[in-house]
């Protein structure tokens, strides 16, 4: 089925970015980002990505990766 899998954890690490700092940088909850991190989301806003590439330095498939062996999650059915 495949499914997309968040790597904002990774980018975040090498850039030694705290969950804090990037949450006050990007403006968006420390509770959003922990979702993000964890990839416990369904759906992120653009402007939410562009502002978390910005803070980042990163391009968006730097965080956002596609695995197509991977089984889908039932939200995603």
């Amino acid at each position: 089925m495949g499914k997309i899998i968040l790597r904002l954890d990774r980018v975040m690490a090498d850039r030694k970015m705290s969950l804090n700092e990037l949450s006050e940088r990007v403006g968006v909850t420390n509770v959003n980002l922990s979702k993000m991190k964890t990839g416990k989301i369904s759906a992120i806003r653009f402007s939410t990505l562009e502002a978390i590439c910005r803070v980042l330095n990163c391009q968006p498939g730097d965080i956002l990766e596609y695995d197509p062996d991977a089984p889908a999650d039932d939200a995603d059915e």
